[in-house]
């Protein structure tokens, strides 16, 4: 099912048409190894912020991430990002702190996860220099029920994650416990304590 949106000059997909948006909480599993691969993306993108799709299935309220798939930030593509999603204040606004994934490879993700049974859970992406927490900009570009996994880089070190859930009412994030398999502790955004909303 597609919609339009009027912050988009195309086409927008709605990648979970049949979705029922829970209320009760739900937690985010993803593997050790898993989790590293999202370390090294963002490292390797530093300073800019990297992103991806989380791909794998909902178990009991559990999202379980069985695979993780780099993408291309498409803020370091500016011609194609602005045709896509102009930036509001290119001043103030690039590849360092802001991510755009291509509609293209988006729609090539979710296929390819279908084919196989499975779904995009939801998207990760890096903070250059700044906690680990979603801004306003990616509050107005999220989506309810999905996962936003956001890992903090400091001088290029990955640091501190944490996942996060849009209400549906899209008023905030609530965060999002994260169990790491393969992991000797369960991981509430990876400090020990749960995040407040934001």
């Amino acid at each position: 099912m597609e919609q339009r949106d009027p912050r988009f000059k195309r086409k927008v997909c709605n990648l979970r048409p049949n979705a029922v948006i829970q209320k009760r909480s739900m937690a985010l599993r993803i593997p050790e190894k898993l989790l590293d691969l999202i370390r090294s993306h963002s490292a390797r993108e530093y300073p800019n912020e990297c992103c991806g799709c989380l791909v794998g299935k909902e178990v009991d309220s559990v999202k379980e991430v069985r695979e993780v798939t780099a993408l291309v930030n498409l803020r370091g593509r500016s011609a194609r990002a602005d045709e896509l999603l102009p930036l509001e204040a290119p001043d103030r606004e690039s590849e360092r702190n802001r991510f755009l994934i291509d509609p293209d490879d988006l729609r090539r993700v979710e296929q390819e996860a279908r084919r196989r049974k499975l779904e995009i859970l939801g998207f990760y992406h890096s903070h250059p220099d700044h906690p680990a927490r979603p801004s306003d900009y990616d509050r107005d570009h999220a989506f309810p029920w999905y996962s936003y996994v956001i890992i903090a880089v400091e001088a290029g070190r990955p640091g501190v994650y944490a996942s996060w859930m849009l209400r549906e009412d899209r008023s905030a994030f609530d965060a999002e416990s994260v169990e790491v398999a393969g992991s000797k502790t369960r991981d509430d955004a990876a400090s020990g304590q749960a995040p407040e909303a934001c």
